[in-house]
């Protein structure tokens, strides 16, 4: 891709050129030539193409009401992106849960487990499930996030060799990531 800076004939120009080119201005000053999109009016979609803009009409309509929030206003901030187009990307984007760390944790009673939990935005809340052998709950609650991507669970049970830990995470939009370990 060509850049162009300082040409005095297309800087601030926007519109187009018969129906052959089409100029814009992006939010960080860039001048944006192109071709104008051509569309098949008797184009049929396939039920893929139907569900995934369905998908989009769901993260236009959170994005619309959600472009306010102070995250996205921060996100977008100093990037070629609004507040809205972080928020649709936001919408698309469920948080990943990078480690579950067991270190301070022998399954005794107001010990730690810490959760590493990452986002493209943010990550709102994270919960932590404690299952012994046989998948019942033996406790379950929310981390209390530390510093950075870390969340604290401090456990209110004790548990038994072979107890599996499940970890949510969640974001803005309401996306979830989940990870699961068990321990020897």
């Amino acid at each position: 891709m060509a850049q162009v800076r300082n040409n005095i004939i297309i800087q601030g120009l926007s519109g187009s050129l018969g129906s052959q080119l089409v100029i814009k201005q992006d939010k960080a000053g860039r001048t944006i030539v192109a071709v104008p999109p051509t569309i098949d009016p008797n184009r049929v979609y396939t039920a893929e193409e139907l569900a995934r803009q369905e998908k989009f009409r769901d993260a236009a309509v959170y994005a619309k009401g959600a472009k306010g929030q102070e995250a996205y206003v921060d996100k977008a901030e100093g990037t070629p992106m609004t507040p809205y187009n972080v928020a649709i990307a936001d919408w698309f984007h469920a948080p990943e849960i990078s480690e579950i760390n067991v270190e301070a944790w022998s399954g005794g009673i107001g010990q730690t487990i810490r959760v590493q939990a990452v986002d493209n935005v943010q990550v709102t809340q994270v919960n932590v499930v404690i299952m012994d052998t046989t998948n019942a709950v033996l406790e379950q609650g929310a981390a209390v996030q530390a510093e950075g991507a870390w969340w604290d669970y401090t456990t209110t049970a004790t548990a038994e060799a072979g107890a599996k830990i499940a970890v949510t995470a969640m974001d803005l939009p309401g996306n979830i990531g989940q990870l699961e370990v068990g321990l020897v």
